[in-house]
C-alpha cells in the first residue's frame, strides 16, 4: 500500500510538470533574458497581464542598464491598456521624469495626463480625478506647445470643463430647488465667474436674480432695504440683458414689486 501511495504521488508530480505552462515555465526559469524576451513577445501579442507579471520579474534586473527605458514605458502601457489608470498615471510620469531625453518622452507625458483623463468621471460624482486632468493636460500643453498632441490635449480639457460646469450649474440648481436661496445666490454666482461665457448665462441669472427676490421677501425688516435694492438692480439688468427671455414678464413683475416695496419702506421711515 505504501508503495502505491508513493508511485501515485510521484506520478502527480510528474503530472503537474509536465503540465506547466509555457508562461509559468518562464516565469519561474529565473533567466531575465528569457523572461524579457518572452515579456516582449507577450507584449506583441496584446497579452498585458502576462505582460506585465514578467516584466515585474525582470525590472530591477534591468535597471540602470540600456534595456530599461523599453521595460519602464512598455510596462507602463501595460498598466494603462488594462485600465489601471492611477497606475499608468505613475508610471508614465516617472518615466517622463526619468528619462527626459528619450524618444518617447514626449508621448510618456501625454499618456501621463490622458490616464487621469480616463479616470475623470461622470458630472454626477467627486471630479478630483478631473481636475488633476485637466492641469496635467494643461501642463503638458504649456511644456510642448508645437506637439501634434496639443489640439487633442485641447479638446480633452474642453470636454471635462463642460462637465465641470454642469456639475456646478447642477449644484447651484439644486440649493433653488430646495429653498437654500442663500447657497443658490453664492454658488450660481460663483459659476458666472467661473463660466463667464456658459451657454446657461440666461438660466443661471434668472435662478440668481429670483432666489434674491425671494429672499428678500422672507427677510427680517431691516434686511428688506438692501435686498430690495440690489434685486430691482438685478432684476433691470437681466431685463436689459435678454430682452426676448421667456422670464421678462417675472422680471418686469420683480422690477415692480421691489419698487412697490422700497416705497413701503421709505413710507414706513417717514412716519417714524
Amino acid at each position: 500500500m505504501k508503495i502505491n501511495i508513493s508511485i501515485f504521488i510521484l506520478s502527480v508530480i510528474i503530472l503537474s510538470t509536465s503540465c506547466k505552462t509555457e508562461f509559468e515555465k518562464v516565469r519561474t526559469s529565473n533567466d531575465p533574458e528569457l523572461i524579457y524576451k518572452q515579456a516582449n513577445d507577450y507584449y506583441s501579442e496584446g497579452d498585458f497581464y502576462k505582460a506585465q507579471t514578467l516584466y515585474d520579474l525582470v525590472i530591477p534586473f534591468y535597471r540602470g542598464k540600456k534595456e530599461a527605458e523599453s521595460v519602464f514605458f512598455k510596462y507602463a502601457y501595460c498598466h494603462f491598456n488594462q485600465e489601471q489608470f492611477l497606475l499608468a498615471n505613475h508610471y508614465f510620469t516617472n518615466y517622463a521624469e526619468t528619462f527626459v531625453t528619450s524618444a518617447n518622452n514626449e508621448e510618456a507625458q501625454y499618456m501621463g495626463a490622458y490616464s487621469l483623463y480616463k479616470m475623470s468621471p461622470n458630472y454626477k460624482l467627486d471630479q478630483t480625478y478631473t481636475e488633476q486632468a485637466i492641469s496635467g493636460l494643461q501642463k503638458f500643453i504649456n511644456t510642448n506647445p508645437n506637439s501634434e498632441r496639443t489640439t487633442v490635449a485641447t479638446t480633452l480639457i474642453d470636454e471635462m470643463r463642460a462637465k465641470q460646469e454642469v456639475k456646478a450649474f447642477e449644484q447651484g440648481k439644486l440649493y433653488y430647488e430646495i429653498k437654500n436661496y442663500k447657497a443658490a445666490i453664492n454658488s450660481l454666482t460663483s459659476m458666472i465667474k467661473d463660466y463667464p461665457e456658459t451657454k446657461r448665462s440666461e438660466e443661471i441669472r434668472w435662478l440668481i436674480l429670483d432666489s434674491n427676490y425671494t429672499l428678500a421677501l422672507n427677510s427680517v425688516f431691516l434686511k428688506k432695504e438692501q435686498r430690495f435694492s440690489e434685486t430691482l438692480k438685478l432684476a433691470n439688468r437681466f431685463i436689459k440683458k435678454y430682452p426676448e427671455s421667456i422670464h421678462i414678464p417675472d422680471a418686469k413683475r420683480i422690477s415692480e414689486n421691489c419698487i412697490t416695496s422700497l416705497n413701503e419702506i421709505e413710507n414706513v421711515g417717514l412716519k417714524e
